[in-house]
C-alpha cells in the first residue's frame, strides 16, 4: 500500500510549481535547522524561554529517539530504491527511511511552539504539515514514515513539555 501511495502522488499530484516548491520546502527541515535556529531564538527572549527550551527538549528526544534507536531497529529502504522509474527532484538521501525524521523534527518544534502561543502554533504546525507532504512528494518517504514521524515528534513535545515543566517548577 504505501509504494501504491509514493506512485499514485508522483503520476497525480506533480506539477512544474510543486516540482520547484517542494524541494524548497524540505530544505527548510534539512538536519532540523530551521527548528533549531527559531529554537535558540526563542530562548534569547526571557517570556519566550521556556518555548524555546521545550522545543530544544523535543528535538534532542527525536534525534535521540528516532535517529538513534528506531531508523536502525527498523532498517527501512527509502521508497525510491523500489521504484527506480521515479525521477527525484532532489539528490538521493541516505540512511533510512522509517520515521521521517523531517516530519518527527517539525511537529515536535511546531507543537512546542503551540503550547505556548495559539497563533504562532498554528503558523508553526502548518510550516510542519508542508515539511511533511514534500517529503512524500518528493518520493523519499512512505506515508507511514511521515505518520509515525507525527507521531513521534507530538510524543516528544509532551514529553519535553512534562520535562521543562519540572525544571521550571524547581527553578522558579
Amino acid at each position: 500500500m504505501d509504494l501504491a501511495i509514493v506512485s499514485w502522488v508522483a503520476e497525480h499530484l506533480h506539477t512544474p510549481f510543486l516540482d520547484w516548491l517542494m524541494p524548497q520546502i524540505t530544505r527548510l527541515g534539512d538536519s532540523g535547522m530551521l527548528w533549531l535556529s527559531l529554537s535558540f531564538l526563542l530562548l534569547l527572549h526571557r517570556r519566550t524561554r521556556r518555548t524555546g527550551l521545550t522545543s530544544l527538549i523535543a528535538l534532542a528526544l527525536v534525534l535521540t529517539v528516532g535517529l538513534g534507536v528506531l531508523k536502525p531497529l527498523i532498517g527501512r529502504a527509502r521508497p525510491f530504491t523500489h521504484l527506480p522509474e521515479l525521477t527525484l527532484l532532489i539528490p538521493p538521501e541516505t540512511g533510512f527511511s522509517f520515521p521521517s525524521g523531517h516530519t518527527a523534527s517539525s511537529f515536535a518544534s511546531a507543537l512546542s511552539i503551540r503550547f505556548a502561543s495559539k497563533n504562532g502554533g498554528r503558523i508553526a504546525l502548518v510550516f510542519a504539515a508542508a515539511i511533511a507532504f514534500s517529503r512524500l512528494y518528493l518520493s523519499v518517504h512512505y506515508l507511514t514514515d511521515i505518520l509515525a514521524g507525527v507521531l513521534l515528534g507530538c510524543l516528544c513535545a509532551y514529553a519535553a513539555r512534562w520535562l521543562t515543566d519540572g525544571i521550571y517548577s524547581k527553578w522558579h
